[in-house]
């Protein structure tokens, strides 16, 4: 029996990026309509995680808004790791806090962290179209300095935002030459603000993206659809897992609602797929 892995996101400050990422409402220079705020309270972000640990999730990720780590976040963030650590010891801790040097994912590591998510969102050659404040370069050396330290690699992208077809297979063999455990799939997912159109992608592109990912990264553990799955796939998300995905993100994304938690358990028992109990 095929087993689903189950991951779940904490938006630990929200709104607060000073980049000008054109596919990200986080940013402060768009000005979306979201909550915005600068430290999640540690009570709720434990409430979150013993509640995901409960509905089956195996990773809980920290996110930041921003463009990477300094000092005052390294240190929120370790509080919560290690705290996490002790109440919750099942989960596997994920943080995701932008551009992070080697010395600073050291100190993640030695807080309980155990993988960091950093995506190359698209490729290199139509990143300046979608991104003007830092370079895809320094997306890349992230995700070295995560293999360097011993961290699991977590690294994906986002599908529909102009690009092209040769954008993405550059994006999928640039994550291939970086082998991570886990490729989170983004399906771009519109707000009014954001600069970007909408995505034009239809359900049968997106599904034949995600045979096209799991074949060029054929040693990836896990193949996970995120962000826009529900507004992408619509009454069709079941055919996610028949084109090679084996992950989903379980409740809200950052800045949007996710499916009823239960409607994805749900789908996940009438297929006959089981929830991984163990990563």
């Amino acid at each position: 029996m095929k087993k689903i892995f189950l991951c779940s996101i904490c938006n630990i400050n929200s709104g607060t990026c000073n980049e000008d990422c054109k596919f990200c409402s986080q940013s402060v220079k768009y000005k979306a309509d979201i909550e915005r705020y600068k430290q999640k309270p540690m009570d709720q972000i434990l409430d979150e995680a013993r509640r995901m640990e409960s509905l089956g999730a195996l990773g809980f990720c920290l996110v930041t808004a921003q463009k990477g780590l300094d000092d005052k976040t390294l240190d929120f963030v370790c509080t919560i790791a290690t705290t996490l650590k002790r109440e919750v010891p099942r989960l596997r801790l994920i943080a995701c806090n932008g551009t992070a040097s080697v010395e600073q994912l050291r100190e993640l590591q030695k807080a309980g962290i155990g993988a960091y998510n950093h995506n190359l969102e698209t490729s290199r050659e139509f990143y300046p179209s979608v991104c003007t404040t830092h370079p895809w370069d320094e997306r890349y050396e992230t995700c070295e300095n995560v293999n360097e330290v011993g961290l699991k690699l977590i690294s994906g992208g986002i599908f529909g935002m102009g690009e092209t077809q040769e954008d993405r297979l550059s994006m999928l063999h640039s994550l291939k030459s970086l082998n991570p455990v886990s490729v989170p799939l983004n399906f771009y997912h519109h707000n009014a603000a954001l600069p970007l159109a909408p995505s034009a992608l239809t359900v049968d592109e997106s599904l034949d993206l995600i045979r096209l990912s799991r074949a060029i990264l054929n040693k990836a553990d896990r193949i996970m659809i995120a962000g826009g799955r529900e507004i992408t796939f619509r009454e069709r998300q079941n055919e996610i897992f028949e084109a090679g995905a084996n992950s989903i993100v379980l409740g809200n994304y950052l800045t949007t609602a996710g499916r009823e938690v239960h409607t994805d358990l749900e789908m996940l028992q009438k297929m006959g797929l089981s929830v991984a109990q163990s990563i």
